[in-house]
């Protein structure tokens, strides 16, 4: 695996511990990113569990650089180990210019796929089939972020290399931010999967406007870091 994107991210993980408010939380945010366990990353760094477990909760003292960048290490590492998949989704969202808080995980599949495999994947339920039941891959996009942060003429970016996906929008109360949003988004989705929001509290006019575009609309709850293990199993 290439040095650069591991680097990349050890930097922004390294730096946003160092520089955060609370670096214990923000270090067990990336702890639970990598879903490494406490037991885990202390054997790797040859320290008791509790000694991670008292960074994390704030009882020691915040870690100084050198032990952020062993720490830092030490998730890359175990996570080279197990194939190396969060520092290949972390170069994806990258390389197509996004900020990996706004942009979960991009993927783009050797072969098409049934929209149902993605349905499965997200225990999603669809509310409206579209026009095209294959996607070639998918984007999951924090849908508060990427509302609030980029320009409109951006949304393109969200297709990746192909337009032939499922965009799935996550932190959804009823979805109707994320689908006004795509009406000035040229082309359409085939499928859009609103992760947050059942059916019964989903915008009423959700499905007219899934009409117009011709695209597949599903909703979800399921627990998302669940779904992202799942999705990045596909096809």
């Amino acid at each position: 695996m290439s040095d650069e994107p591991r680097d990349d991210l050890a930097r922004r993980i390294a730096g946003e511990i160092t520089l955060s408010s609370n670096p214990g939380a923000t270090l067990r945010k990336w702890r639970t990113d990598f879903d490494v366990s406490q037991t885990k990353l202390a054997d790797r760094l040859d320290v008791s569990s509790s000694v991670i477990s008292d960074y994390e909760s704030g009882r020691r003292e915040s870690p100084g650089i050198g032990v952020v960048s062993r720490i830092v290490r030490a998730l890359l590492d175990i996570d080279e180990a197990r194939g190396g998949g969060r520092i290949r989704q972390y170069a994806r969202v990258i390389s197509a210019g996004f900020e990996s808080d706004i942009v979960h995980d991009l993927r783009e599949y050797p072969t098409s796929v049934p929209i149902g495999r993605l349905y499965e994947a997200l225990d999603a339920t669809e509310v409206r089939a579209g026009d095209r039941d294959h996607v070639s891959g998918h984007t999951v996009i924090n849908s508060i972020e990427a509302i609030t942060r980029l320009p409109s003429e951006e949304f393109y970016r969200l297709y990746g290399q192909s337009t032939n996906r499922a965009l799935v929008f996550t932190g959804v109360t009823r979805g109707e931010s994320p689908l006004v949003a795509l009406r000035v988004v040229t082309p359409t989705p085939n499928a859009v999967i609103l992760h947050g929001v059942d059916e019964e509290d989903l915008w009423s006019h959700a499905t007219d406007l899934a009409a117009v575009d011709g695209f597949a609309l599903a909703v979800s709850t399921c627990d998302l870091d669940t779904a992202l293990a799942e999705l990045r199993e596909l096809p």
